[in-house]
């Protein structure tokens, strides 16, 4: 046994089969991935600094209005998985523990990857609004308080998308391995994640209604690693769900 196949996980034997499964899930959310990130660009930052510069500066970052998209674009890429992927890769020899590991890859290199892509935003609108002498101010609560404290604007998004992603993955497993009305039950289950994620980070839109109601973000130092903890259970349970599941037969 090679020291790379040792330091795989228990079940998944093969480094290679593992790229291969990743590589046909890259390829295969390319085209959704490319036409989501077109809209943002053209619609938050292309037309963000259209307007800014038609309005002489609005005073707030229009880049910011996006912040919710990410989370719940990225929920949808999470249930999509299952259905999308896994009779092609059980039929060419995955096994559903090499399945569900490869998924929880793609999707903590996706969030990771969003997470990157919102700080490069925030860091090209703040060069041209201080260009312009224009303020850069947040129309949602955040981790950090100023577009310079990049490693904040990356934390928050990076936790906020894989929470969010988690959660997806725990819908469409749990629908697709147990049916309408069992995976509807399962429903309060799967929005664990993104839920706690939500009530520990106090961000973005939930961040005011909370803020008024008096309730308060827990330390970063408790908060972060409680993100982590939830998050990976959640992808680990939709990984238990996965297990015993039998294929469904191809449509048409």
């Amino acid at each position: 046994m090679t020291t790379a196949t040792a330091a795989l996980p228990l079940g998944v034997t093969n480094g290679r089969r593992l790229r291969q499964v990743l590589n046909a899930m890259y390829v295969g959310s390319r085209p959704m991935l490319l036409v989501y990130w077109a809209v943002m660009l053209i619609a938050f930052m292309a037309g963000g600094l259209i307007v800014q510069f038609l309005t002489d500066g609005t005073g707030h970052s229009i880049w910011d209005y996006g912040t919710q998209s990410p989370k719940y674009f990225s929920m949808a890429v999470g249930i999509s998985l299952v259905p999308a992927y896994i009779n092609a890769m059980v039929a060419q020899g995955v096994t559903r523990r090499m399945f569900s590991v490869a998924s929880s890859i793609f999707l903590t290199t996706a969030a990771l990857t969003t997470a990157v892509l919102w700080v490069i935003g925030y860091q090209i609108e703040r060069w041209v609004y201080s260009a312009q002498g224009w303020p850069q101010a947040m129309e949602n609560r955040h981790l950090f308080t100023s577009t310079s404290q990049i490693w904040l604007i990356f934390a928050e998004f990076a936790l906020l998308v894989v929470s969010h992603e988690a959660t997806g993955w725990l819908l469409g497993v749990s629908f697709y391995r147990l049916g309408f009305w069992r995976g509807l039950a399962l429903v309060p289950l799967a929005l664990i994640p993104a839920a706690a994620t939500e009530f520990l980070l106090v961000a973005q839109w939930l961040g005011g209604p909370l803020s008024e109601l008096g309730y308060h973000r827990p330390s970063l130092a408790i908060a972060v690693p409680a993100v982590v903890v939830v998050t990976a259970l959640g992808l680990y349970a939709g990984h238990r769900i996965l297990q015993p599941m039998p294929l469904k037969p191809a449509k048409g």
